[in-house]
C-alpha cells in the first residue's frame, strides 16, 4: 500500500475561516466566539474531502493519508495561549472527524497549541486528548511559533522536553513543520518553510537530543529543505563540532518526506539520504497545486517521480509503507486492526 505521511486539512469548510476571523478580530475588541458556534456537518465534511483529497488519492493510488490542520492556519503568532488551545482544539476535532468519516483512508494528526513565549509543556494536555479520544497517529511541532522571527529556543533546550517526555510515552512522532511566516523577508512556502526544515536539522546537528530520547522520532518535510542538497556541508560541520557520522548522530531518529516537486531534486533525496529514513508523502491540494506544463502532470504527485527513480522494489516498499509502519506505531497499530 500506499502511505502518505503528509496531509493538511486545506480544503476545509468556509465556516471554519469565518470562525477564526472573528476570533481574530476580537483580539481588537469585540465578542470572541466559543467553539459551539462553529456548526459543520459531516456532510459538508463530505463535500470538501471526496472531490479533493480522497479523489486524488484514488488516481494516485495512495490508500492512506495522516491528516493534519491546515499549516498555515495554525498561526501560532497570533494572540495567546488561550487563542492557540481554543483553535487547536477546534482544528483537531475537525481532522478526527474526517478520520472518523473515512476510517480506512485518514489517520489524524495534531497541532499543538503554542504560542510565542508560553512554555511548550502547556501543549500537553491537548497533545494527551488527540491520543486519548481522537486516536492521533503524530504531531505537528512548529519550532517557530513567532511567526518567522525565530524568538524561540532551538529544539534541543530543555524547554521543549515535557513534549518530548508525553511523546515518548506515547511512541508518537512529530513532524517539524512551521506556519505562516509574517516577516516580509520571508514567503511561507517559498522560503520559511525551507529555511525551517534546514535549521530544525542544523539545530539537532549541533546538540544531543537523541541521548536523552533514543526513541524519539522526528520527520523534517519537503524532503528536508536544503538537507540532502548540501549533506556534505553538514557532514563537515558534524566533524568540525565533534560529534558522529551523521548515520549515527541523527538518522536512527530522523527522517524525511518526499514532498519535493521535480524530478531532479527527488533524485538528489533518494540518492543521498537512506531508503529507510524516507517517508513517501505529497502535502497534495498544499503550497503547489498546479500543472506542470513541462510534463503534463500537478507538480505535487509525487508517486511520479519515486517510481521514475528507479529505486529498487525493496527501497520503494520501505519508502511507500513499510518506514510509514515503523516511524509511527500508532498507525501500524490501526492498520492492523483493520486487517492490513
Amino acid at each position: 500500500m500506499i502511505i502518505d505521511c503528509h496531509g493538511h486539512y486545506t480544503t476545509a469548510p468556509p465556516a471554519l475561516a469565518a470562525w477564526r476571523e472573528q476570533q481574530v478580530g476580537a483580539l481588537e475588541g469585540g465578542v470572541a466566539p466559543v467553539r459551539a458556534d462553529l456548526r459543520i456537518s459531516d456532510d459538508e465534511l463530505r463535500e470538501t474531502i471526496e472531490p479533493n483529497q480522497l479523489r486524488l488519492m484514488d488516481e494516485r493510488g495512495i490508500e492512506l493519508t495522516i491528516f493534519s490542520p491546515r499549516a498555515s492556519f495554525m498561526a501560532h503568532h497570533v494572540g495567546g495561549f488561550a487563542t492557540s488551545a481554543e483553535w487547536a482544539a477546534i482544528c483537531n476535532e475537525l481532522c478526527h472527524r474526517v478520520a472518523r468519516l473515512y476510517p480506512e483512508r485518514f489517520a489524524p494528526a495534531a497541532m499543538l497549541p503554542q504560542s510565542p513565549g508560553v512554555d511548550p509543556a502547556t501543549c500537553v494536555p491537548e497533545l494527551v486528548r488527540c491520543v486519548e479520544e481522537y486516536g492521533a497517529v503524530a504531531l505537528n511541532l512548529n519550532p517557530d511559533p513567532s511567526g518567522g522571527h525565530w524568538t524561540a529556543p532551538p529544539l534541543t533546550d530543555r524547554s521543549w522536553y515535557p513534549i518530548y517526555e508525553k511523546m515518548a510515552e506515547y511512541d508518537l512522532p512529530a513532524m517539524v513543520h512551521v506556519s505562516t511566516s509574517v516577516n516580509p523577508a520571508f514567503h511561507t512556502t517559498g522560503a520559511h518553510y525551507l529555511n525551517a526544515d534546514t535549521t530544525a536539522f542544523m539545530q539537532l546537528l549541533q546538540g544531543d537530543l537523541f541521548r536523552d530520547f533514543p526513541t524519539l522520532r522526528l520527520v523534517i518535510p519537503h524532503g528536508g529543505g536544503a538537507v540532502p542538497y548540501h549533506w556534505g556541508r553538514f557532514r563537515g560541520l558534524a566533524m568540525a563540532l565533534g560529534k558522529p557520522e551523521l548515520e549515527e548522530h541523527l538518522l536512527h531518529n530522523v527522517f524525511f518526506d518526499t514532498c519535493v516537486y521535480h524530478q531532479p531534486g527527488s533524485d538528489l533525496l533518494f540518492d543521498v539520504i537512506p531508503a529507510r529514513n524516507i517517508l513517501f508523502a505529497s502535502e497534495m491540494i498544499g503550497a503547489v497545486r498546479s500543472v506542470d506544463p513541462r510534463t503534463g502532470h500537478h507538480f505535487d504527485d509525487t508517486r511520479r517521480y519515486a517510481e521514475n527513480a528507479k529505486l529498487s522494489e525493496e527501497d520503494w516498499s520501505a519508502i511507500r509503507e513499510h518506514n510509514a509502519r515503523r516511524v509511527y506505531p500508532r498507525l501500524d497499530e490501526l492498520l492492523t486492526s483493520q486487517g492490513r
